[in-house]
């Protein structure tokens, strides 16, 4: 299960994910995103309590980013490790800015 806090400032929006980002979950994030990210120069993924993400959730992020390359910027805030080994090890880590 994924729980997900989104907090909006302006022009930034930031996502809390807590949980499991599965595929079925990657699927309703990525299509409520779409749409929420019309306006939005800034956007931030904070994983500090994401447990796990699948390769569904791996392609909602780039998927974000690419539209963040467009018309802003997108940070992953406070990776945890278990996100973070998952990241480095399918070379997605290099494809995003990271921050504490």
């Amino acid at each position: 299960m994924l729980n997900i806090k989104k907090s909006v400032n302006g022009s930034s929006l930031t996502v809390t994910l807590e949980g499991k980002l599965t595929t079925s979950a990657a699927q309703q994030l990525d299509g409520e995103l779409k749409q929420e990210l019309n306006g939005i120069t800034e956007l931030v993924f904070d994983l500090e309590k994401l447990e796990y993400i699948t390769s569904a959730g791996l392609r909602m992020l780039l998927s974000c980013q690419k539209v963040m390359n467009r018309q802003g910027e997108m940070r992953l805030r406070r990776v945890n490790p278990q996100a973070y080994k998952i990241l480095n090890m399918t070379g997605f880590l290099r494809m995003f800015v990271l921050e504490d």
